[in-house]
């Protein structure tokens, strides 16, 4: 089954995921004018009210992209909403982003045929994201377009099935939009995910360490610094099991070996600790980010994410799909 009109023609066949506190306007126009989609959580946007001047600003500036570069459009965006009773802000979110056509909606944390539908009424699409199999089923029952496929390894609450064996599995009876996260931080790893079966990449960590991202200089250089070794897997801080850098929890006063269990029945977004709050003063990350050496502009890492995607093409013996002519230097 070909991709939706709306995610064809992209750059390089990847989506910026939507990192909780650090996406904003800025990183996301940034995605969306390099040529893959941008987006952002409606959380971000506090208080609630700035949601809808968010929009504005990103639908503004990506109009004014595509008016200078005709024959270089900007791909769409998408906003981030948190499905889950946790949120209170879910249906007034929901009617901003109705009211702005959002070209796509990403879902997280429960399907909701209410959210589908919404996104419908005005031609835009649905992107759920699940961690096993069995959320698939029941995303696409409930009415999503396409699913993404949040593998071991990926950054936030990331699942714990090896991406080879969810994407297999889910292919097996899905045949429409299917998207990869878990460590995808390199333009290598984008084109594996399309061998194994997903349409797009779905990268979120690399883009932490980026000058447009809303994140602390410190959480920046931690992503820069780590590795697959520094990341821990836990439910304690937000209720939920995800991934963190293991510097920061040091730097919080806790032992990342040595973390108890929380109930996830008091799932939140605040934090699980007293002493510490996701992601504000705990940082997410996933195991991919000991390929990120640097601090970089978002346009100059998409680039670079391009040139690997090539060269990798090339020593599969396949033909660049990228326009050379596209890339940034530094």
């Amino acid at each position: 089954m070909a991709l939706p009109p709306i995610l064809q023609g992209l750059s390089l066949p990847a989506v910026g995921a939507p990192l909780f506190i650090v996406s904003n306007p800025d990183l996301v126009i940034a995605q969306c004018t390099a040529g893959i989609v941008g987006a952002f959580p409606a959380l971000n946007a506090r208080p609630q009210e700035e949601l809808a001047v968010w929009l504005k600003t990103i639908t503004e500036a990506l109009d004014r992209h595509n008016q200078k570069n005709p024959d270089r459009p900007a791909a769409p965006y998408a906003v981030n909403q948190i499905v889950h009773r946790s949120n209170p802000r879910l249906m007034q979110d929901l009617d901003v982003c109705v009211k702005h056509k959002v070209p796509i909606l990403i879902t997280s944390l429960g399907a909701r045929e209410e959210v589908n539908q919404a996104a419908h009424s005005y031609g835009g699409i649905t992107l759920h994201d699940i961690i096993n199999n069995r959320f698939a089923h029941k995303a696409i029952e409930k009415g999503a377009d396409g699913l993404i496929a949040v593998a071991a390894g990926a950054g936030g609450h990331a699942g714990i099935t090896s991406p080879f064996a969810l994407i297999q599995e889910i292919r097996a009876w899905f045949d429409g939009p299917l998207l990869l996260s878990g460590a995808i931080a390199t333009g290598g790893a984008v084109l594996a995910a399309q061998a194994m079966g997903a349409d797009l990449a779905y990268i979120g960590s690399a883009f932490i360490a980026t000058h447009e991202a809303r994140a602390p200089e410190g959480y920046k250089q931690m992503i820069v610094e780590s590795a697959a070794n520094d990341i821990v897997y836990t439910n304690f801080f937000s209720g939920v099991l995800g991934n963190y850098l293991k510097p920061s929890v040091v730097a919080a006063g806790m032992d990342p070996n040595d973390l108890p269990q929380s109930d996830a029945s008091k799932m939140n977004f605040e934090g699980g600790s007293s002493k510490a709050k996701a992601w504000k003063d705990v940082w997410s990350a996933g195991q991919g980010v000991g390929a990120v050496k640097e601090i970089a502009d978002t346009a100059v890492f998409i680039a670079r994410l391009k040139q690997e995607y090539n060269a990798a093409r090339a020593r599969l013996g396949l033909s660049a799909t990228m326009d050379e002519g596209d890339l940034v230097h530094e």
